[in-house]
């Protein structure tokens, strides 16, 4: 379907929306001098402005800490991806690679950036309501029902170790692969003992993974 039918886009600016799909590596390949990035970075500030509205409003009982959190849990690489898949928005992508040739960090890291973009690119066109009544049909309704897409397991393990004056460490076991598509492997240590290890495609995801184990262990309790 037509992107703009399906969206219910009028606009004089199709081009725009040519920018919002259009992967660096077509870029390159045809040699323009645009991509999505800078409409990748307006659309994460503009997400990230509306999701914080929703959740102030829904929320007046919470400290900013605990928004920073759940906000946190609606913006994510993981959350943006299901957005992304759940609207389709790979049937626009314009990448010069074949998807064979792309790794699955490269893939998912696109699928995520496209959502980001697309969201730029119907701010500065249809303006912020629009964008706002855009974001509140796909992501307001799993703010409602309390959809889990990220959990911040490593935040989770400090607060334990804090209150029971522990140690919590990582420790880089493994990193295998080429710079852009590494797999590391972490271990996390509660005063100097390995109590889980975890993998992932950067050392971020690799701590969240081995202090998920940890969690799971200890059958702490994460919000």
């Amino acid at each position: 379907m037509n992107l703009f039918e399906k969206f219910d886009i009028k606009t004089e600016n199709e081009h725009l929306y040519e920018i919002a799909f259009t992967h660096g590596s077509y870029s390159t390949k045809y040699r323009l001098n645009y991509n999505y990035e800078r409409l990748e970075f307006l659309g994460d500030s503009v997400l990230s402005l509306i999701v914080s509205d929703y959740l102030y409003e829904k929320y007046p009982q919470y400290e900013e800490g605990k928004l920073t959190k759940l906000r946190a849990n609606y913006v994510c690489q993981s959350a943006l991806i299901y957005y992304s898949h759940e609207l389709e928005l790979h049937e626009y992508l314009r990448v010069a690679a074949e998807e064979s040739n792309l790794t699955k960090n490269e893939i998912l890291s696109i699928t995520a950036d496209i959502f980001e973009s697309f969201l730029g690119a119907i701010f500065l066109d249809q303006g912020m309501d629009f964008a706002k009544e855009f974001v509140s049909k796909i992501i307001f309704k799993y703010i409602d029902e309390n959809k889990i897409f990220f959990a911040d397991y490593k935040s989770a393990m400090k607060e334990y170790g804090d209150a029971k004056d522990l140690e919590i460490s990582y420790e880089v076991l493994n990193e295998q692969g080429v710079p852009h598509d590494k797999i590391f492997t972490i271990s996390i240590l509660i005063d100097g003992h390995e109590m889980g290890i975890g993998k992932g495609k950067n050392k971020k995801e690799a701590e969240q993974a081995a202090a998920k184990v940890a969690i799971e262990k200890l059958n702490i309790k994460v919000f």
